[in-house]
């Protein structure tokens, strides 16, 4: 008795190598599972395919697919957001401050142009300011800006 495998076994494994694919992070045997499809096709369309032929299709398919994803697909997905440059942009942009720190508390600076998406910040300051006094963003510090005040 030969063990003959029909086109059905490959769809049922490419299948199954898909749905292990859920389990592990690897997004690799997403591709043999692509792969086994490939042969279920292919031996669905020629009933008469070798097993040799078979193995060949869907190593070939299976690595082809995984090359494709290593080397087009995945380095496109590469984020490539500004996410974070805006803060480093902000700092060293000049503001007035309209409400000077009581205490330990905050105080509020104004800007010309606003600074990522609003005009008006809190901040903390080290050095003593008032009312009108010219400040600049050295860091972030959450929604707080920290400011110096240059003489």
């Amino acid at each position: 008795m030969e063990f003959e495998l029909a086109y059905w076994h490959w769809l049922v494994l490419g299948i199954g190598l898909v749905i292990v694919e859920i389990f592990l992070p690897s997004f690799t045997i997403f591709w043999f599972g692509l792969g086994a499809m490939v042969v279920g096709v292919a031996l669905w369309l020629f009933p008469s395919m070798d097993l040799a032929i078979q193995l060949s299709i869907w190593i070939v398919a299976s690595c082809g697919f995984a090359l494709f994803w290593f080397k087009a697909l995945k380095p496109k997905m590469i984020d490539k957001t500004t996410t974070g440059i805006a803060r480093e942009s902000a700092i060293g942009e000049a503001g007035q401050v309209i409400k000077a720190p009581v205490a330990e508390g905050h105080g509020m600076v104004r800007f010309t142009t606003a600074v990522l998406g609003s005009d008006e910040w809190e901040f903390i300051c080290e050095q003593p300011v008032s009312v009108g006094d010219r400040v600049f963003i050295k860091e972030f510090s959450g929604n707080t800006l920290i400011v110096v005040k240059l003489d």
